[in-house]
């Protein structure tokens, strides 16, 4: 969690922590890891959207714990999970800390920790990545061994081991089959566009195909908890179901803006966790690594920078429960190489409150989409979507709401919101979130916030030099010179 090295301890959850390190808690929890890939906070049923059902997320949350205010280390795939399994922020991973990098050996994970202690572990489909694990020393991916399914991971289980599984959906990454919302039956009338993307009939139909993956992941989620039903494993498994970064559109992911970090997560143990209740403190999901950890009852290693939340979840509280949980950070280095020239990322680190959100940008002079070199020539890449796709502005994925605003840039309804997507930033941003939650006007420049922001500049640089984070400490330009293991866009 973004609070330094700070203790966690709340009054009355201490002597459970003790009592699952002591073995007095009983019967050690198996661990299903549910995680999505490029899902937003709130695109769910029990968060209030009224078009995206999912019915097994909704679930987990009412018996269990809706967290509103839960947080990627980066809004980029490869560092997101490196920072999950790794239970430190993605800044500390070295090459970790790019998309389609390698996650180095010395970085213990949380699986390999399991696994030594007792546990049957694995994952399937999408576990750390993309990226290469023998470039960083490893023999197997850092999620643990890798699965067909869940029912081959059960199978192999020794008898008597509990288990800790990672289920990587590739939902609802793109791309989509276009049109695949609507007609399954969702309403155009009924999406409610985010801010930052122009009210269009192309914009809402891409959104409901985004809707359709987000419910094809729960309904995979939905047929794991049936298995762990019929198997009696329910009631004793820690269930966590969550995203790696936002949704795939413009000023979402790969931004630090609420859509890019901000995802769901809800946390459900009955054998410990009072259900029906919403969370509003700040956790990383970093913070999910020593809490497993934990509620295995093993003590986080000295590299872990995050905090288990487990005081949190049985402290029976809903609303904000503790007090030092009142801030998270968030930051970006390279997620693919599209700057002007050279392998150079748009770095970026953020410090969310539950009023503010401070984003300083190190490379104001680079483009923080990548460089529009290329924006009117069509991939070619032959999918089924109108309007084409382009090669420009490559941090933003292939898409028709980004064909749309770039077909439609000088349109005065959609100018402001090409801008704020694409066109280069300031080297500070703060948006005060009581009168603008959708982060588009920027008052960093503004004397009546001085205060404010020269606060939360400076708790975000103190924790970021606590956490040894490289660019502040002059070696930043490391992350521009790491290799990248992907296809290089436009090529």
């Amino acid at each position: 969690m973004g609070i330094g090295a700070a203790s966690l301890a709340v009054p009355g959850c201490v002597s459970f922590a003790q009592q699952l390190r002591g073995g007095a808690a009983g019967k050690r929890p198996n661990i299903l890891f549910c995680l999505a890939d490029d899902w937003s906070w709130p695109h769910a049923g029990i968060a209030g959207d009224k078009v995206v059902k999912t019915p097994a997320f909704d679930r987990v949350a009412r018996e269990g714990v809706l967290f509103k205010n839960a947080y990627v280390s980066a809004p980029s795939c490869t560092p997101s999970r490196g920072a999950i399994v790794t239970g430190q922020w993605h800044w500390r991973l070295e090459e970790g800390g790019n998309l389609w990098s390698t996650l180095p050996a010395k970085f213990k994970v949380y699986p390999d920790l399991l696994e030594q202690a007792g546990y049957h572990i694995g994952f399937t489909r999408k576990g750390w990545a993309p990226g290469r694990d023998g470039p960083g020393g490893r023999k197997r991916n850092p999620a643990g061994p890798q699965y067909k399914n869940f029912q081959q991971f059960l199978k192999d289980r020794p008898k008597g081991e509990p288990f800790c599984f990672w289920f990587g959906s590739y939902d609802p990454h793109r791309g989509y089959k276009w049109k695949s919302g609507v007609n399954s039956g969702m309403k155009l009338e009924d999406v409610e566009v985010p801010a930052c993307l122009p009210d269009s009939e192309e914009v809402r139909t891409d959104i409901c195909d985004y809707f359709w993956e987000v419910q094809r992941f729960d309904r995979e989620v939905g047929e794991l908890l049936k298995v762990l039903e019929e198997n009696g494993e329910l009631e004793n498994t820690l269930v966590v179901i969550s995203g790696d970064n936002g949704m795939p559109f413009p000023r979402c992911k790969s931004n630090l803006y609420d859509l890019g970090t901000n995802v769901p997560l809800a946390v459900r143990w009955p054998a410990r966790v009072k259900g029906d209740r919403v969370v509003e403190d700040f956790i990383s999901l970093s913070d999910l690594a020593p809490t497993f950890l934990e509620a295995a009852g093993l003590k986080p290693t000295p590299g872990m920078t995050a905090k288990s939340f487990l005081n949190v979840l049985t402290s029976a509280k809903s609303g904000r429960v503790d007090p030092k949980r009142d801030h998270v950070l968030t930051g970006k280095e390279r997620h693919v190489p599209c700057q002007q020239t050279g392998m150079a990322g748009y770095p970026m680190r953020a410090i969310r409150t539950h009023d503010f959100l401070y984003i300083r940008n190190f490379k104001p002079d680079r483009w923080p989409a990548g460089a529009p070199k290329g924006y009117d020539q069509p991939t070619k890449i032959v999918v089924s979507r109108p309007l084409g796709t382009h090669y420009g502005y490559a941090d933003v994925n292939a898409a028709p709401a980004k064909s749309y605003m770039l077909k439609y840039r000088d349109d005065p309804k959609v100018k402001k919101l090409f801008e704020l997507g694409f066109g280069k930033r300031p080297a500070e941003e703060l948006y005060d979130l009581r009168k603008d939650p959708a982060e588009l006007n920027n008052v960093a420049d503004r004397p009546e916030y001085a205060k404010v922001k020269s606060k939360l500049a400076d708790d975000l640089m103190a924790e970021l030099k606590v956490t040894k984070d490289p660019r502040v400490l002059g070696k930043g330009d490391a992350f521009d010179k790491y290799p990248y293991y992907g296809a290089m866009p436009g090529r």
